[in-house]
């Protein structure tokens, strides 16, 4: 192995692209190193893909006092198509951190009845949001929940909402959305 050791590397002659290693190469940047990319910042390659974000094309009806899956069937985008059949699975090479955002909206809450979104690994709960009581006869409610996972290939994150008010309501479609994307730098 030779090292090399310079100040600066310009490009031979005028401006254009300086091309470090080949396909297949790695770039390293030692613990304790920084990588400085003042100016313009086109950093190509580095991103919190996959992302998704999704919502729903009309509103859906919740049955009273039991968890119904939410179909999402509207994509807003979803960058490496890894978002089907209501639900986002993580692709081949992309195992890390995902953040994962929802919410949703219901009128008709009676004083005293429950609203809440939960989030679903793999076909089991694993985070409920804080359940919603409503205050009032008749009342809208807006439950919001996220979280952070750390999911391996082919993991899969759903949606499931919950209400109890004694008959259907509906998840309105104007302000219900599931998205997520991998963190980088974690």
């Amino acid at each position: 192995m030779s090292t090399l050791k310079v100040d600066t590397i310009l490009k031979r002659t005028g401006t254009g692209t300086i091309t470090l290693g080949q396909s297949g190469d790695i770039i390293s940047i030692p613990s304790g190193a920084t990588l400085n990319s003042a100016g313009t910042n086109t950093l190509e390659g580095i991103s919190n893909t996959p992302a998704f974000g999704v919502t729903l094309s009309g509103n859906q009806s919740l049955g009273d006092g039991a968890l119904t899956k939410v179909t999402w069937d509207t994509e807003l985008w979803d960058s490496d198509s890894a978002f089907a059949s209501n639900k986002f699975t993580v692709p081949s090479g992309k195992a890390g951190k995902y953040f994962f955002t929802t919410m949703g909206y219901v009128d008709g809450i009676d004083d005293g009845e429950h609203f809440f979104l939960s989030f679903y690994k793999n076909g089991v709960r694993i985070f409920r949001e804080v359940g919603w009581t409503s205050p009032s006869a008749d009342a809208g409610m807006r439950a919001m929940a996220s979280v952070t996972l750390d999911l391996a290939v082919s993991d899969y994150i759903e949606v499931y909402a919950y209400q109890n008010e004694g008959s259907a309501r509906n998840l309105q479609s104007a302000y219900s959305q599931f998205s997520g994307h991998r963190l980088i730098g974690v």
